[in-house]
């Protein structure tokens, strides 16, 4: 679940909401929705890229532990 955890913390560094993440990164609120509360715990790797490129992050600083 250290993608979720990764992500829910780093947002909330950036002051982010969910919608903010979902427009930049061009996926819908439900994906980020869902991999935030640990209910896909598997995206994609472009998935993953997207979201990092919106939080201008590395794909690393999502999935490390």
């Amino acid at each position: 679940m250290s993608i979720a955890n990764n992500l829910k913390k780093i947002r909330a560094e950036k002051g982010y909401s969910l919608e903010r993440v979902a427009r930049l990164a061009d996926l819908s609120l439900n994906t980020i929705v869902k991999i935030e509360n640990g209910a896909n715990q598997n995206p994609t790797i472009d998935t993953l890229s997207k979201i990092a490129k919106a939080l201008e992050v590395g794909v690393d600083d999502l999935i490390s532990k």
